[in-house]
């Protein structure tokens, strides 16, 4: 479980690391994920075939404890509390269209794979 944990998180720390050289403009855990994926897509495979040792258990265990991970980010929001509310209607506007738009986007893909695969 630990060489697990180790595994996810020199991907992020890689992902970090060159995100920062190359000054580029996504978040380096992002970049991280990808990096894992690439690795897990050159084992061969899919599935759990893919997965090295006890991976999907640690994985599973951060989707676990997940939204402990949101309170940080939620605390921090709090410090831009006046700005938001001087905002509210603009972005509650932008809310909306953008889950429409999100429901929208899915509505239509979901017609356009169901079509092709019977």
């Amino acid at each position: 479980m630990v060489a697990a944990f180790a595994g996810i998180f020199a991907c992020q720390l890689l992902g970090e690391f060159i995100v920062r050289a190359f000054a580029l403009p996504l978040p380096g855990p992002v970049l991280g994920m990808f990096l894992l994926f690439l690795a897990l897509v050159a084992r061969g495979g899919r599935g759990e075939s893919a997965v090295p040792g006890n991976l999907g258990a640690a994985a599973d265990g951060l989707l676990g404890h997940l939204s402990l991970l949101f309170v940080p980010a939620s605390v921090g929001l709090m410090r831009y509390f006046d700005i938001l509310a001087a905002n509210a209607v603009t972005l509650i506007f932008a809310v909306a269209v953008s889950t429409v738009l999100a429901q929208a986007a899915t509505a239509l893909t979901f017609r356009l794979l169901a079509r092709t695969n019977p």
